[in-house]
């Protein structure tokens, strides 16, 4: 048994179809799926002589030979190809190495014989085997390896494996195999030539279906019947015969074939097909659909046409107001059908004829009116433009070009309508609003006729609103501006359409600008410095008008420098009992200042300089006063304080059991009070011949003991107003005190240039010369040191 493995293009011939030229492909034995080391021979088959076959595996040429036939032992899809046709189809074959296999065929017809075999390796003896299908055991097979189908239907499709096994030993599993019973053959199509006859002319009746290739050696027996009456049978699948004439009022006779195999196990009918004889048309009826109520511009409109009776082939026609639309010749239906797509003009009245050869006949007319939706409507703003000032009068226009009334026409800012109008003929509607700064936005419009409403296109507006007057603010790092600090300006108008152009003045000088493009405020920001104080202003624009804020006075605070404090006394040397004036001032700081005297680390009192400037602190001297003064300046900016300034107080008399301060003091009063005597003397009397001055400072380097200070009433000594200063070298033995005579008179200036220089040395471990301070102009100071013999230098220093 050859098992064909192709699938043909088929040709239609009277009854059923023939190949055309492709080639198919045969199996010997027919299985697709053999055991390994087995061979199965390939036959190419086609109708003729040809000079060479070529043989595929796979895209791969494998042979070209002039015979059809070709042994292989290789597993995959096999093709063969004659020359001058095209491929056959692919047959796929596996050579398993598996024990057991049950072979099918791969292609199963209806009514075929299907044998299924389940066959082992050759060097196996099964004892026992079992068929499948579907996974549920279908028979026992026992020692027969074969199960037999007489004659395959649909029932059989599913898929099919075999088990086997030997006595006392081992099972085996075939591969599966999947079973699909193909249809033999279509159900048959019958054909009538002419299509309509004219009764007592002869008619060709054909009865097609058609075979598989693989089944081009079965034979069709086919009958022909009218009604449940039989014309006839035969092999040939075509009858001539002719069909009977009819009275008008009675129904045309059904034709139908049927084609089966023998012996009889495959049988179909055709479906039943009416001969009418020709019988003039009756008038048709025209319908539309939609109804002529319902017709809307834009939708497809159906027109039918149907005559009831009359015999084909029918000519219909569509007409509008006697224009004719479309022809269609119907062969097999009765009822025509022509679509339109509608338009305004579209509308009036229709009408369809239909004719048969034996007289035109027509329909009533039908009228259709076409409803015209609106088109998209136009909004138009007047003024035009997409900016307008508030206040401005708007008028807004929507208009829908085609459109059937009546129409409503609806305004829309955003999705919030503002209002409706309606149009009963073309010219659409306006509305109008005065503009404020919330009509800002987008506009749209619709027109609706009831078919839906239609929306403009959106419009936006820019309603530019006018900058108010701006507040002008100032941020700073602390509560008082401080020279220095970053202070921020920040001007903002609350109202007022961006973009909007700010500028910062400062007593009418302008210090900057900046554009707000979103609107809001801008900053601008200032390194403060001391002229920067005074009134600040900004200024709004965008456009419409300059509007300036309110003035904003800013108070810079300059930080205080270091103070400097001085002595004013009533004498040169400070006595217990007089008051002195100790004065504190910063050259720079704003006011008020806060200045505080100490002595010593000990707060002596406080003033404050509502004003600027300096203060003024008076203090009557008791002994204790000796000592380091200074002074503090304070406008909340942190404080300052000054150099520290060293009085020495001194008693009426001296005592070597006082303080070694009381000591320097009188010290140093004593010699101020010889250099003035010794001056007065030497401008008052003449010098005698030979003598030494008596402020020769000789005398006084030549003590090498400490004495006790001397005081002297000097006239004139309540005129000079000295100034107390430390001067007092940081490093080394000696203390100095330093006297400044102010240049008040006349005796103060012949004085000051008639002062010397007086020093003393205090025990120490080297000259203090280098440490001698320089000499200030406009004044005459004295420097006198005292030796300190005990207590040491640093206990008398310290106190």
């Amino acid at each position: 048994m050859l098992l064909w493995v192709s699938v043909l293009v088929l040709a239609p011939v009277s009854g059923q179809f023939a190949p055309v030229s492709k080639p198919v492909i045969s199996l010997q034995p027919p299985w697709t799926v053999i055991f390994k080391g087995e061979a199965v021979t390939l036959t190419c088959h086609i109708a003729g002589d040809k000079k060479w076959y070529r043989w595929y595996l796979g895209t791969k040429i494998l042979r070209e030979i002039p015979a059809n036939t070709l042994q292989v032992q290789d597993s995959g899809e096999y093709k063969c190809e004659i020359q001058g046709l095209p491929q056959s189809d692919g047959v796929s074959l596996t050579f398993s190495p598996a024990k057991l296999i049950l072979h099918a065929p791969p292609s199963v017809f209806e009514g075929d014989p299907l044998t299924l075999m389940c066959r082992e390796k050759p060097d196996l003896s099964l004892k026992t085997r079992t068929l499948y299908k579907n996974d549920n055991e279908l028979i026992d097979l026992g020692k027969n390896p074969s199960f037999h189908i007489k004659h395959a239907g649909l029932k059989d499709n599913g898929e099919y494996r075999c088990t086997g096994s030997e006595t006392h030993c081992c099972s085996f599993s075939s591969n599966a195999v999947r079973i699909q019973v193909q249809e033999l053959f279509p159900r048959p199509i019958l054909r009538a030539d002419p299509p309509s006859p004219t009764p007592g002319e002869p008619v060709i009746l054909t009865c097609e279906t058609q075979l598989p290739p693989q089944k081009s050696d079965v034979q069709l027996w086919f009958q022909f019947f009218r009604d449940d009456w039989c014309l006839g049978s035969g092999w040939k699948g075509y009858l001539r015969t002719s069909v009977p004439s009819i009275v008008e009022n009675e129904d045309p006779s059904h034709y139908w074939c049927e084609a089966s195999t023998v012996p009889s196990n495959v049988s179909k009918s055709s479906q039943k097909l009416q001969l009418p004889a020709r019988v003039p048309v009756s008038p048709p009826v025209l319908t539309l659909s939609p109804s002529s109520t319902q017709a809307v511009e834009g939708d497809w409109l159906t027109l039918s046409c149907e005559a009831k009776r009359g015999s084909y082939p029918i000519q219909y026609q569509f007409l509008h107001e006697e224009v004719v639309l479309w022809k269609k010749k119907v062969t097999f239906r009765k009822t025509a059908t022509f679509q339109l797509y509608l338009k305004a003009e579209h509308s009036g009245t229709y009408f369809c004829t239909a004719d048969n050869g034996l007289g035109i006949r027509r329909s009533q007319p039908v009228s259709l009116s076409v409803t015209v939706p609106v088109s998209r409507p136009v909004l138009t703003l007047s003024p035009p433009g997409p900016r307008a000032v508030e206040g401005d009068w708007l008028m807004l226009s929507c208009r829908a070009q085609r459109g059937s009334p009546q129409i409503l026409y609806q305004f829309y800012r955003g999705d919030v309508p503002l209002g409706s109008s309606s149009a009963t003929s073309a010219g659409g509607a306006s509305f109008s609003v005065t503009l404020t700064a919330e009509h800002s936005g987008t506009y749209f419009c619709t027109a609706d006729n009831g078919f839906g409403p239609r929306r403009s296109d959106p419009k936006g507006l820019s309603v530019t609103v006018p900058a108010s007057r701006p507040v002008l603010t100032l941020r700073a790092p602390r509560t008082r501006a401080v020279v220095g600090d970053t202070v921020e300006f920040r001007c903002e108008a609350q109202r007022g359409s961006p973009p909007i152009l700010y500028k910062f003045y400062l007593e009418d000088v302008i210090l900057g600008s900046s554009s707000a493009p979103s609107g809001g405020g801008v900053s601008f920001n200032l390194s403060l410095t001391a002229e920067h104080s005074g009134n600040y202003a900004c200024e709004a624009d965008n456009g419409l008008g300059a509007q300036r804020s309110e003035e904003t006075s800013l108070s810079v605070t300059v930080p205080v420098s270091h103070p400097i404090l001085t002595f004013r006394a009533p004498r040169v040397q400070a006595v217990v009992g007089d008051v002195v004036e100790l004065h504190c001032e910063a050259q720079s700081g704003s006011p008020p200042i806060l200045y505080r005297f100490y002595h010593e680390d000990v707060t002596l009192g406080s003033n404050s300089a509502p004003s600027g400037g300096g203060v003024s602190f008076n203090l009557s001297l008791t002994a204790e006063h000796s000592g380091n003064y200074s002074c503090e300046a304070d406008n909340g900016l942190g404080a300052q304080r000054s150099e520290e300034v060293s009085l020495r107080v001194t008693g009426l008399t001296g005592s070597r059991s006082g303080p070694v301060a009381t000591g320097v003091a009188g010290g140093l009063l004593s010699v101020a009070g010889l250099v003035v005597m010794a001056l007065l003397l030497y401008c008052c009397l003449p010098r005698r011949a030979g003598g030494r001055p008596a402020s020769d400072p000789s005398r006084s380097l030549s003590h090498s003991e400490p004495q006790e200070p001397t005081y002297y009433n000097v006239p004139g000594w309540m005129e000079l107003q000295p100034v107390y200063g430390n001067v007092n070298p940081k490093a080394g033995d000696v203390v100095y005190s330093e006297v400044r005579i102010q240049e008040g008179n006349g005796h103060a200036a012949a004085s000051n240039s008639a002062f010397g220089l007086l020093r003393t040395y205090l025990p120490s471990r080297g000259p203090a010369t280098s440490q001698q301070p320089s000499r200030p102009q406009h004044s005459s100071v004295i420097y006198s040191q005292v030796k300190v013999a005990s207590p040491p230098v640093s206990t008398a220093l310290r106190s």
